[in-house]
């Protein structure tokens, strides 16, 4: 993957992360949590994020001509931090969130 942007805002909310994963925009959304005991990283995404996300990404291609005419898709990176900080597990979902 090509790095695009970081931390872009719009009134819609923030992307973390967007990167060309070949010829295909990847919107990527950046989860992290310390241990699991609250839950894993890519189980805290609810349904309201998901839709600002969905309205974020919109908003930056709408803005980004050179993206207009690119598919898109949003993506989760879930990280797991072990108690002194180091990273214990990663993991990627590809269209982790879609219209509909």
């Amino acid at each position: 993957m090509r790095f695009v942007a970081a931390n872009w805002h719009c009134r819609a909310g923030e992307l973390d992360l967007v990167m060309l994963d070949g010829d295909e925009l990847a919107i990527i959304e950046v989860k992290a949590r310390r241990g699991e005991r609250s839950g894993r990283a890519e189980e805290s995404i609810s349904s309201a994020k998901g839709r600002k996300l969905l309205a974020a990404a919109e908003w930056f291609v709408s803005e980004h001509e050179e993206h207009h005419h690119r598919v898109w898709r949003i993506d989760l990176l879930a990280l797991t931090y072990d108690q002194s900080g180091r990273i214990e597990r990663v993991a990627h979902f590809e269209n982790a969130i879609v219209a509909g």
